[in-house]
């Protein structure tokens, strides 16, 4: 199957077992992701490992992640954590380069994603496994405003393209740069997040990808997860959670490569 299949819906079966495995994930995941970011490191190779073509399954993630997030911006945003005024132009950056990434990445061969993302999963999970700690004390912001957009639109290209840790990569960069305490970092980055997975949830609508009832359904759960999550880092932070995710971040990567038919082992 092309990478680009029109307007018309996507129908790939999914067996109940599958069904049951991949909302127990987008549980995990929500859960994850509301309190470190990452949990598209879980998702996509669990929708890969079942079968779902790379493009449906980056679409179905979006829906399922765009969900939780907003779930989890919801709960931060009552908590009193989010300056929209002061992120507003950040936000709106992020939502344009996901709308650009989430376009670009249709026109992709789908067997040149197929084997890519295996790579890039495992990249992402070294990236979690060797950043370093992050401190909750806000310090001096080394960019300003329009720096953070530029930035910020960056990110949400990649995201949009394909997504694991741009949640790390938001909350990361406004420690390091906006001189954002951690818990605040992590609220701010459920604005961004929400923003770019919204953007990129739209083109990947348009382009017909999506799988309504699989997604529909991964959504509740990752909805159920971020809530938990979302309580979770509000009381404690993120610590804890990235040897959990990059530990079955890469269980999962390896189920992928353990496929000869996977088209990277074809390429190498």
């Amino acid at each position: 199957m092309g990478s680009r299949v029109g307007y018309l819906p996507v129908m790939i079966e999914v067996s109940l077992d599958a069904f049951a495995f991949l909302l127990a994930v987008a549980f995990m995941a929500g859960g994850i992701d509301a309190m470190a970011g990452g949990g598209g490191l879980l998702t996509i190779p669990a929708l890969l490992a079942c079968g779902v073509p790379p493009v449906s399954a980056l679409a179905t993630n979006k829906l399922q992640s765009a969900c939780g997030t907003g779930s989890a911006f919801v709960t931060f945003l009552r908590a009193g954590k989010i300056d929209l005024k002061a992120l507003a132009l950040p936000a709106l950056g992020a939502f344009l380069g996901s709308l650009a990434g989430g376009t670009v990445v249709q026109f992709v061969d789908s067997s040149f994603l197929a084997a890519f993302v295996p790579v890039l999963l495992i990249a992402m999970g070294l990236y979690y496994l060797l950043a370093p700690p992050m401190s909750d004390i806000d310090r001096h912001a080394r960019l300003d405003r329009i720096g953070l957009t530029l930035l910020a639109i960056g990110i949400g290209f990649y995201d949009g393209f394909f997504g694991p840790g741009t949640g790390s990569f938001f909350t990361t960069a406004l420690v390091a740069l906006g001189g954002f305490g951690l818990v605040r970092a992590i609220a701010a980055t459920k604005f961004l997040n929400f923003a770019t997975n919204l953007s990129a949830l739209i083109a990947l609508i348009v382009g017909g990808h999506m799988l309504w009832v699989l997604g529909a359904g991964m959504a509740v759960a990752n909805v159920a997860g971020n809530q938990v999550g979302a309580r979770l880092a509000i009381r404690h932070g993120g610590k804890g959670v990235r040897p959990l995710l990059v530990i079955v971040s890469f269980a999962l990567t390896v189920k992928l490569l353990s496929d000869p038919k996977n088209p990277l082992w074809h390429w190498l």
